[in-house]
């Protein structure tokens, strides 16, 4: 079993257990497909270029694929800056079919923000203090090892939004040095854009999410974009704040010790 960040090679595909060797190919399905093609287009050049790197935890529900997420994102995170301008990380769950027809997307969803509450709680490097430790504010973003990242969730209830919809929960991480790479020209970036937003409509069997928008500006809210759920609705608080009191608390326990 794969355990560490493995790149695309038909070696080490062909050594994969069998549930980690069919969520590969059908992202590698995903990613080839012409006739519909995938709306993430720096996704698609980075799969092509063979720049994202991937890795396979266990069962969402279980605490050891938590501590399985952090090493490998801490490993992604001392690494990715020599993958390439289009990598991004990209974790399949082991996700048994009991779960795949019994969780509707707003569990996959709570499950996602437990996966990040882990995380939040592994890290062992400080939140960096350019960045608010509010998700309600426009600049705020999920942040492990130092590194600033955005979340892309996909599970196996997304129906409507086949742009969110994967056999198995899987996650898409990519750090915030990428995006910003990608938007220093801006005239491609807009174009881009506008060609992401037009694949996204003829992708998904409903609108363009709502919470859709650019990280910086003021009406934004990065969290909302992490888990899009297969209606428009949101939730009306950040699930992260849970997490941040309980951090808070963590820290005043370690001063008075």
């Amino acid at each position: 079993m794969i355990n560490s960040l493995f790149e695309k090679s038909c070696t080490i595909v062909n050594s994969l257990a069998d549930w980690q060797k069919e969520a590969f190919e059908a992202f590698e399905a995903k990613m080839n497909d012409t006739y519909k093609p995938f709306p993430c287009i720096p996704a698609v050049i980075g799969f092509t270029k063979n720049e994202l790197r991937y890795g396979f935890v266990g069962d969402p529900r279980e605490e050891s694929s938590s501590l399985e997420l952090g090493e490998m994102l801490t490993s992604y995170s001392e690494q990715y800056r020599s993958f390439g301008n289009y990598t991004s990380l990209i974790i399949f769950f082991k996700t048994p079919e009991e779960l795949r027809n019994s969780y509707n997307a707003e569990q996959f969803e709570q499950l996602f923000w437990d996966q990040l509450s882990s995380l939040a709680t592994l890290d062992n490097m400080e939140w960096p203090k350019h960045i608010p430790e509010d998700p309600h504010h426009s600049l705020w973003e999920f942040c492990f090892h130092g590194e600033q990242y955005f979340m892309y969730c996909a599970t196996p209830a997304h129906k409507n939004r086949q742009s969110r919809y994967f056999p198995n929960m899987m996650f898409a991480i990519t750090p915030r040095r990428v995006l910003q790479e990608f938007n220093k020209k801006p005239t491609f970036a807009e174009r881009m854009k506008i060609k992401i937003r037009e694949r996204l409509g003829n992708y998904d069997k409903t609108g363009i999410h709502p919470s859709l928008n650019t990280y910086g500006e003021v009406d934004n809210l990065e969290w909302k974009q992490y888990f899009l759920r297969d209606d428009e609705t949101v939730p009306i608080k950040c699930p992260y704040h849970r997490v941040l009191k309980a951090l808070r608390i963590q820290e005043k326990d370690k001063k008075s010790d």
